[in-house]
């Protein structure tokens, strides 16, 4: 299923809820693992001084230093890193965004983990904010491969999951995140829900629906589903369809919490824009931010076509 995965890590506690599930998922697969972590660099000019991010401190950017935070890593993760058949930590100074996209296109990484956000106190200034990690969202908008975003501690890893939810906005970004729901659902024999809501927000409806009008528009989704999705299922029956009206990130947590969900899998964004351009949907962020289990954002089908 993944062949290689890249942990973006800060090294702090604030990636210890990622940690769980990357190196769970690379002893299960026995895939190749790379524990990344970048140094911020000044906005402008050139300079050999770095901003740690999981400190916020400024330091040297030399060779003493980055053997430092790699020693530091490694001590860090070294009784998760048992039975990782293959593993590499590595460090780099730059734009985190900029030089995680980078190793993972240059590794030809299969799946990106990676928290929410980047420093443990930030966790309630974002949920008050309503808004995740600006890194999160910038590696999310330009990957190729999916990206497995963990916010919160997960109580089972990628291996147990029994309850996969994929949610749709019948998006042709939507198309792709399908197809690597309905193969992490199909390898690993667990069960695939598919979830549509029928947005009854302020800034969709424009007009109040009469129940009769609801009640026909949430048949019309179930048999889009059905027509779109169930039809390249070959014999996988182990599904279920829901439809449900309502503000769909609200409707998606309650969804999700309701059938005991492990994973939701969405698009990155929703409209259909090109992907260079898209901002992280604000349904996806909100789910980020809300759900009790992992989110995993698919933005392209590069990767989601090949993985087997």
């Amino acid at each position: 299923m993944f062949n290689k995965i890249l942990f973006a890590t800060t090294a702090s506690p604030a990636s210890d809820d990622a940690a769980h599930v990357a190196f769970d998922l690379a002893k299960k697969y026995e895939a190749e693992m790379k524990v990344f972590h970048a140094f911020g660099l000044p906005s402008r000019g050139f300079s050999s001084i770095v901003k740690d991010v999981r400190t916020g401190e400024e330091a040297m950017n030399d060779t003493d230093y980055a053997n430092w935070v790699l020693e530091e890593m490694k001590t860090t993760y070294e009784k998760q890193s048992e039975n990782v058949k293959k593993l590499e930590f590595a460090t780099t100074a730059g734009v985190a965004h900029t030089e995680i996209l980078r190793t993972a296109r240059k590794d030809d990484v299969d799946l990106i983990v990676m928290g929410a956000h980047t420093r443990q106190e930030d966790v309630g200034a974002t949920r008050y904010r309503s808004i995740v990690g600006s890194t999160m969202q910038k590696v999310a908008k330009g990957a190729k491969c999916p990206v497995l975003i963990v916010s919160r501690p997960c109580t089972t890893c990628f291996w147990y999951f029994s309850n996969v939810v994929f949610c749709t906005d019948f998006s042709k970004a939507a198309d792709s995140a399908f197809k690597f729901a309905f193969k992490v659902a199909n390898f690993i024999g667990c069960k695939l829900y598919m979830f549509h809501s029928l947005d009854m927000s302020a800034l969709a409806s424009g007009k109040v629906m009469s129940q009769e009008e609801i009640e026909e528009k949430i048949a019309e989704a179930k048999k889009k589903i059905e027509k779109r999705y169930v039809s390249q299922m070959g014999d996988f029956d182990n599904y279920e369809i829901e439809v449900l009206e309502g503000i769909p990130y609200v409707e998606i947590v309650k969804y999700s919490r309701k059938v005991n969900g492990d994973l939701i899998i969405m698009a990155h964004h929703t409209r259909e824009v090109d992907p260079e351009k898209a901002l992280l949907g604000s349904t996806v962020e909100q789910v980020v931010l809300r759900a009790s289990c992992p989110v995993a954002s698919v933005n392209r089908p590069d990767k989601v076509d090949e993985a087997e």
